[in-house]
């Protein structure tokens, strides 16, 4: 690729030092910079194989600090945008375990690709390969990673709320958090991912979550990813076809989500 056709941006990496003695840290996000179009993102850590990664290697990490980021993120960046003070600020607001990597300087042939190329080298946990892969297809974890990658290249993962906690909802100290949520046109929108073959149970949590949801913001809608279609003549997978039925949950089987993310695309326009 000629060089006509690439950009420049910069970079840092968030790390987190859980133990400032130890001076030992993790790479837990990605902030990109386009100066030139004042453009600033951040991508940090999300996925639940990424925390259990977190804790395997720092046991006393502090989760709740970590979890709340993107969410600070999002409001700082649509506040202040990319200026160059922002980032100053953004350090008086984090824990002293969390600091920014110095400046660094990366081409690309967009931001997007940058952001991915970024995120998967310093952040994202390397690919597994072999037995310990196939064991992790087809469970939420797994549905969750391949729903956020299609909402990222949907350009619609940074409209969304992740990681919504219900106990404002349900009752105090439900642990209970749904994926990812949205509001548009006084519609608020919830989508979680679902294993059919590994969650059954989960089924009813997710229910009743939807109508005590509802009971607070009866203009709601909730979906949920599934890894496949449900099978007509597989008896879980129709009781839980009927719970979701009840509570009004579409269900969107993981071969139709980039669809159903285009759709979405439109409406948070």
């Amino acid at each position: 690729m000629s060089e006509s056709n690439q950009s420049s941006f910069t970079y840092r990496v968030l790390r987190y030092t859980p133990n400032l003695i130890r001076d030992e840290w993790v790479n837990v996000g990605i902030v990109l910079v386009d100066r030139r179009k004042q453009l600033a993102r951040a991508r940090l850590i999300e996925d639940e194989t990424e925390f259990v990664r977190l804790r395997r290697l720092h046991p006393n990490a502090d989760e709740s600090i970590l979890r709340e980021l993107p969410s600070l993120f999002q409001t700082e960046l649509a506040s202040t945008g990319a200026g160059p003070e922002w980032i100053n600020r953004m350090e008086q607001k984090l824990s002293n375990t969390l600091q920014f990597s110095p400046p660094r300087a990366i081409t690309s042939r967009d931001f997007d690709s940058a952001m991915e190329r970024l995120y998967q080298d310093r952040v994202a946990i390397p690919p597994r390969i072999g037995r310990t892969a196939e064991i992790l297809e087809n469970t939420r974890a797994w549905i969750r990673m391949k729903l956020t990658d299609v909402f990222r290249r949907h350009r619609i993962l940074t409209k969304m709320e992740k990681g919504v906690r219900v106990e404002q909802f349900t009752q105090p100290g439900d642990p209970m958090r749904i994926d990812y949520g949205y509001r548009f046109n006084g519609t608020r929108g919830y989508v979680q991912a679902f294993s059919l073959a590994r969650d059954p149970a989960q089924a009813k949590v997710l229910a009743y979550t939807a109508k005590c949801v509802r009971g607070w913001h009866s203009n709601s809608e909730f979906t949920a990813i599934t890894e496949m279609a449900p099978v007509h003549d597989n008896p879980r997978h129709q009781f839980i076809v009927r719970l979701f039925d009840e509570q009004q949950i579409s269900v969107v089987p993981l071969p139709q989500v980039e669809m159903f993310a285009e759709l979405l695309r439109v409406r948070l326009q």
